[in-house]
């Protein structure tokens, strides 16, 4: 893991601009969700989609109305039980829907430390991919080591880095900057841990 506090570049930042940390964060985090909704036909992919899109609209200012203490609801019955799936791909799906619930909290009330969870989760997130893909054999310092230096986690800070740096350049959420940071964060429908949706 590298040097740079998540939380302490977060307290740099507004309210609108932690609510579009936060979604940009989730928005690389959503194959993760979508592959494993259509594969094992869990949840409503479409319906996380639109909560999502209504998020990005809601600080786009593109006006478009949605009630974001229902779509809580509606996220929180997307989320995969685990124990109930025996399968690694349950854990980002989750992680996803998780993500999308903080990310309404923060929109609803913006909070530094929401914002640097949700960075965390998804940091998190990928060190656990790397961790089950990786050598059963090595000790767990080498193990450590290698989460730290492996090309995706790299990936996945210089990201969160990138959209911090985009925030601070912003004097407001004007709506072309927000699509901006929304393809940024699309990253072509491949996720955190090099998912694309099916």
């Amino acid at each position: 893991m590298s040097q740079w506090s998540l939380e302490n570049e977060l307290k740099a930042l507004d309210g609108w601009q932690l609510s579009a940390f936060s979604v940009a964060v989730t928005e690389r985090m959503f194959p993760n969700f979508a592959l494993f909704s259509t594969l094992l036909e869990f949840g409503d992919r479409n319906q996380v989609r639109s909560i999502l899109d209504g998020v990005w609209n809601k600080l786009g200012n593109t006006g478009a109305k949605m009630n974001f203490e229902v779509q809580q609801v509606n996220v929180e019955e997307n989320m995969p039980d685990l124990e109930a799936f025996d399968m690694y791909g349950a854990s980002p799906a989750l992680d996803a829907m998780v993500a999308l619930y903080s990310t309404i909290n923060c929109l609803l009330e913006p909070n530094h430390t929401e914002a640097a969870n949700i960075g965390n989760l998804s940091l998190e997130c990928v060190a656990t991919f790397i961790e089950v893909t990786a050598d059963a054999d090595i000790s767990d310092e080498e193990l450590l080591h290698y989460i730290a230096h492996h090309e995706m986690m790299l990936q996945e800070e210089s990201f969160q880095e990138e959209v911090i740096s985009r925030l601070k350049g912003m004097k407001s959420a004007s709506a072309s900057a927000i699509g901006e940071l929304k393809r940024l964060a699309a990253n072509e429908g491949v996720s955190n841990i090099g998912v694309s949706e099916a």
